[in-house]
């Protein structure tokens, strides 16, 4: 046994020696699998141990806020979008504990700075107390004491003395400036501003009820003071260090679970792609080392030594590549996170955890691809008989066999089938069954891309024949040659059907919001302020000069529980819109099916989509659960159903109770009716100072979301494409160095150079043609039911350039990779060529 297994060993080093090209495809997609998926496990680690540093609460060794998040059973927790409130004692019994010095509460109240050169430009204001969390000293004048004074920083540009115009809701109020301040590490998010503790009680319209405590600590460890609270108040996070971000700034939390979700889905993605990819350039490579294998089955090696043979060929290709791979791969993680940050999907300061973990991750993950790849391309030659694998080593492998037929017939018809969903089910199950559609699809292509190809060939083969001379040789190399067609085809088609579904998906989702959107509003004005629209502002625009109506319209979100097919409990967040079911009439559309929206009231009654109702299973009078933007409970009844819920939120409730659960307290905007000259009207309340547009531009509600979403998308297409096209590049690279002595069988019977080119030409167009066609046969039976689920039109609405750069993108990429293979192929004198494959 041991014998045996030295044997192998030292057939194994030898191979590595001879094949150094061969394996040279495998090297390279093995390299950039790792490199991908550590730069990936860079990004989950991210999102478990990363984050943001603190900057206003630099000074208080403990920082302490209410948890903003919703626990999921055995999935990622819903960051909440608002403020959560703490428990009204907290800072009393905190300030009880041992080792605690003083407990200082803090409240953002965030400002329109009226005046500046910048119209939407946003200081935050603060008590005075609350300097001290930054170290903020005085540098001249002093403290705020009157509610018309006001505390600025040294980088403002303001003096004592000068006159300050501050407004809140679209009410300016004039202070003046009685001191400046300056810190030790001054904070760059935002400008702040500091006013009395009475003030900013008046300003906040939670009555100035503490947002997050800064502790300091004398005379104990700051983690034991940290646990210490954690227990006495169990509904609170307190933390120390770095982590006092995550408390301070409410973007940290969503954007720890976007990386994690983001990283996960991708590192799933990578792998599968990988393993596609491998197996694909590892099959060329045993392919074109046929004849060895035959003669090793007809000498006497067992499959099992045969299989033994191919995988440690792999993994010691793999486990150099793997390693290799590692560092770039931290490279990547950066440039991912630049991509993330440029489409506003995580802020720019998050800082991403970089340790061995990702490293260690990606080479147990890699390598058991590529072990998986090494045992799916050992089948074929472990299992032949010793005859019929010398006879495959001169004829080529066969035709694929009828199990695999089957099995690639019954995923066709499968994702067929389920592309069909939308016919009956609307929302995001639709969507849903649309993406997993996609996937059923692309792997019948793989199970019958072989055969396919064939029939493609054997269909144009007649007219290539009477083409020239190049034509006939392409139509009889392809003929022969299905299967080495099939591997250069394949990942060609796999990336044109998987980009068409990435960038259709979110394109028909941002189509059909807009289309509501601007249907719905039948408003002329849509009025604004930096910072959202107070109650009495919105009263005001009905009494201006030529407005008619007006109703503020308040934004946020809303965590809703659901039940899967197995009962299991699910949480999703959606999209909450707060409308006054008193004025809102004749100014917003919902097109409500059911019920009405003047049942809206306080919090017991809410209305939902269509889609919405669908996805979780409600109708009219049935209770709604969860929780709202800043983490209190939800419970409501349905009194109406609507269909623009992309254009307007998946769910509608009073606009009172939306506000009151919002950490602005404020409307987004309103909608104005006018008579008369509207852009007269228009210019008067800008005069007033607020932000006044036509209605017709009205912005989806959750376009920001979308548009995300789209980005994410579009950053794992980019990188799931340059896998392929370097896969894809591989693998015509190694299938036509295979055929070397082919072409130079082909120049010593009489073909010239340019005839062989000529021959190859032919070949890529065809191969660019094929794999278009069957890309783009893979994307449309999903995309057309999910732009049915979505609009209910069977007609996708797709990004014209963004499809045909994917299509033709994808389709050039053949011709230049073999152009260039062909190039290498001919370097060589033909007589010096055959010589060497003998």
């Amino acid at each position: 046994m041991a014998a045996a297994s030295l044997g192998l060993g030292r057939l194994v080093r030898a191979d590595l020696r001879h094949h150094r090209r061969s394996l040279a495809g495998v090297f390279v997609a093995i390299f950039v699998a790792s490199a991908l998926v550590t730069g990936l496990g860079v990004l989950v680690e991210s999102g478990i141990r990363g984050g943001l540093a603190p900057q206003r609460y630099t000074a208080a060794e403990v920082v302490v806020g209410a948890a903003q998040q919703v626990d999921v059973p055995e999935d990622l927790p819903v960051a909440l979008r608002e403020r959560a409130p703490l428990p009204a004692d907290a800072a009393r019994e905190i300030a009880e504990l041992p080792g605690v010095e003083a407990v200082v509460a803090d409240v953002t109240v965030p400002l329109a700075a009226s005046g500046a050169p910048d119209p939407t430009a946003v200081v935050e204001a603060h008590p005075w107390a609350a300097s001290a969390l930054t170290g903020f000293t005085l540098s001249d004048g002093r403290e705020p004491a009157e509610a018309e004074e006001v505390v600025v920083t040294a980088d403002s540009g303001h003096a004592v003395g000068d006159t300050l115009s501050l407004a809140h809701g679209g009410v300016p109020a004039d202070y003046r400036v009685v001191g400046v301040v300056t810190a030790p590490v001054p904070p760059e998010r935002g400008a702040a501003v500091f006013l009395t503790g009475d003030r900013i009680a008046e300003l906040d319209p939670h009555g100035g009820a503490p947002q997050v405590l800064g502790v300091f600590v004398e005379g104990e460890d700051a983690e034991a003071v940290a646990t210490g609270i954690g227990e006495t108040l169990p509904g609170v996070v307190a933390r120390t260090g770095d982590a006092r971000g995550d408390v301070e700034f409410l973007d940290s939390g969503a954007a720890r679970t976007m990386l994690v979700a983001i990283g996960s889905a991708f590192v799933g993605t990578c792998i599968l792609v990988a393993l596609f990819i491998v197996a694909g350039t590892l099959s060329l490579s045993v392919q074109a080392r046929r004849r060895e294998y035959a003669l090793l089955r007809a000498v006497g090696a067992t499959p099992q030594q045969v299989h033994a043979l191919i995988a440690r060929e792999v993994l010691a290709v793999a486990a150099v590549a793997a390693v290799l791979g590692l560092a770039p791969g931290y490279l990547l993680s950066t440039v991912l996170q630049t991509a993330f940050v440029a489409g506003g999907v995580i802020p720019g300061d998050f800082a991403l955890a970089v340790s061995p973990i990702p490293a260690a991750g990606a080479l147990l993950l890699v390598l058991g691809a590529a072990w998986g790849a090494a045992r799916i391309a050992a089948r074929r030659p472990a299992r032949l008989d010793p005859i019929e694998a010398l006879r495959e080593s001169s004829t080529g492998p066969g035709p694929i066999g009828l199990p695999r037929i089957i099995a690639g017939i019954v995923f066709a018809a499968a994702g067929v089938s389920v592309s069909t969903v939308p016919l009956v089910v609307r929302g995001d199950a639709a969507v849903g069954a649309s993406a997993g559609a996609a996937l059923m699809l692309i792997v019948a292509l793989g199970l019958l891309g072989p055969w396919l190809v064939a029939v493609c060939v054997r269909l144009v083969g007649p007219l290539l024949r009477r083409l020239s001379a190049a034509g006939f040789l392409a139509a009889a190399n392809t003929a022969a040659g299905s299967r080495r067609l099939a591997a250069a085809i394949l990942p060609i088609a796999l990336g044109i059907g998987l980009g068409l579904v990435q960038i259709g998906g979110p394109a028909i989702v941002a189509d059909e919001a807009a289309q509501q959107a601007r249907d719905g509003v039948t408003a002329e004005l849509r009025v604004s302020a930096p910072v959202g629209l107070s109650p009495a502002t919105v009263e005001a625009l009905r009494g201006a000069p030529g407005v008619t109506g007006a109703s503020g319209v308040a934004l946020s979100a809303a965590v809703i529980d659901s039940r899967d097919i197995e009962g299991q409990l699910e949480r999703t967040e959606y999209v909450l819109q707060g409308v006054d079911p008193a004025t809102v009439d004749g100014l917003l559309d919902l097109q409500v099916q059911e019920g009405a929206l003047a049942a809206l009231d306080g919090g017991r009654a809410i209305a939902v989509s269509v889609d919405t109702a669908h996805t979780l299973g409600v109708g009219l009078g049935d209770t709604v659960t969860g929780t709202m933007g800043d983490g209190t409970a939800l419970e409501a009844t349905v009194v109406a159903v609507y269909e623009r819920g992309l254009g307007f939120g998946a769910l509608t409730m009073d606009a009172a109770h939306v506000r009151a659960h919002t950490s602005a307290g404020l409307d987004a905007f309103a909608l104005v009716s006018v008579e008369g000259d509207a852009a007269q009207t228009a210019d008067a309340l800008a005069a007033g100072g607020l932000l006044v547009a036509p209605a017709s531009g009205q912005k989806a509600t959750g376009a920001d979301a979308v548009s995300q979403q789209g980005w994410v998308n579009l950053v794992a297409l980019l990188v799931i494409l340059g896998y392929i096209a370097i896969a894809v590049v591989n693998t015509l690279v190694m299938a036509t160095g295979e055929r070397s002595r082919e072409l130079a069988l082909l120049q010593l019977i009489g073909a010239t150079r340019g005839q062989v080119r000529a021959t190859m030409r032919v070949e890529a167009i065809l191969v660019a043609a094929i794999s278009m066609v069957f890309g783009v046969l893979v994307a449309i039976p999903p995309l057309m039911g999910m732009s049915y689920g979505i609009s209910g039109q069977p007609v996708p609405a797709m990004p014209v350039l963004g499809s045909l750069a994917i299509i033709g993108g994808m389709g050039a990429l053949a011709l230049v990779a073999l152009r260039v293979a062909t190039g290498a192929a001919l370097r060589r004198r033909p007589i010096e060529e055959i010589g060497s494959r003998e």
